[in-house]
């Protein structure tokens, strides 16, 4: 009898970006799940996103009240053209303005929400730290000094949001495809800078700089970005933005150890819980 060859090892499939997507979506359901297990701490989480939510739901019910003279004012150029033609160009644009304001205001909202909500967004991310093993050690940084930190980390996010805003603008004029291109792309680049910016705590308490977190991230972006879009989509819901908002701090803290653990960064000790 001839010797049988050895079995070939089976090679694991790679993992596609389907999968990455859903995983970074996972990340934020099991961030939701903390409402069940820490009901009362998720409670202070959504009294900051209720605050910063009020006052950004009375720009959102002005923007749209005002929304045909914006359109008007922004294009002068279609004033002459045919009314089929006219209605048709205004309504896109209507669309174009509506689409772009969302990744801004969603944006800014995170943000402000986060200067804000800083000691309770903090307790979040630290009770899933200690839950997960090996936190950090815990840095004192007061009120003031977190909130300049904060700021100066939104403000250094928020100026390529605003670029990429303006070109959204300009490319969501283009017939036919502009306000899905718009739609599409303003979720996934929203995405981004939400996953960018809601892993701020985990990545600063180990002495990361945005730039560094940026590198870290982009090493699981697929994951990133389905996080992020899927808070970027639930935070478009005003109310529903409320309950999201401590999720998706709690679920970017165990992206943020996904991150930390397997993607590269600067020398640093690395966490030892698995995410």
């Amino acid at each position: 009898m001839l010797p049988q060859p050895d079995p070939v090892p089976a090679v694991p499939a790679p993992r596609g970006l389907v999968h990455d997507l859903a995983t970074g979506v996972g990340y934020l359901g099991r961030g939701f799940g903390m409402w069940i297990s820490s009901p009362k701490l998720m409670l202070l989480g959504a009294i900051p996103a209720v605050a910063v939510g009020a006052v950004y739901l009375v720009g959102i019910v002005l923007l749209i009240a005002n929304i045909d003279a914006i359109v008007i004012w922004a294009t002068p150029f279609a004033n002459d053209w045919a009314d089929p033609v006219l209605l048709t160009t205004r309504v896109a644009a209507a669309l174009v303005f509506v689409l772009v304001a969302a990744l801004l205001v969603v944006y800014t909202f995170t943000a402000v929400t986060l200067v804000v909500g800083d000691p309770f967004y903090e307790r979040i991310w630290r009770a899933v730290e200690n839950t997960l093993g090996n936190p950090p050690t815990a840095v004192e940084r007061g009120f003031w000094r977190s909130a300049g930190r904060a700021i100066g980390d939104g403000i250094r996010l928020l100026l390529p949001a605003i670029g990429v805003g303006l070109l959204l603008l300009v490319c969501g004029f283009i017939p036919l495809v502009g306000p899905i291109a718009v739609a599409v792309f303003g979720a996934l680049f929203g995405g981004w800078l939400l996953a960018v910016e809601l892993t701020g705590f985990a990545f600063d308490a180990r002495g990361f700089s945005v730039r560094e977190r940026r590198r870290a991230l982009r090493a699981r972006r697929g994951i990133a970005v389905g996080f992020g879009a899927a808070c970027y989509l639930l935070f478009l819901v005003p109310f529903l933005a409320i309950v999201a908002m401590p999720a998706a701090v709690a679920g970017a803290a165990m992206l943020s150890r996904d991150a930390l653990d397997r993607g590269p960064g600067p020398a640093a000790p690395p966490p030892g819980g698995s995410v």
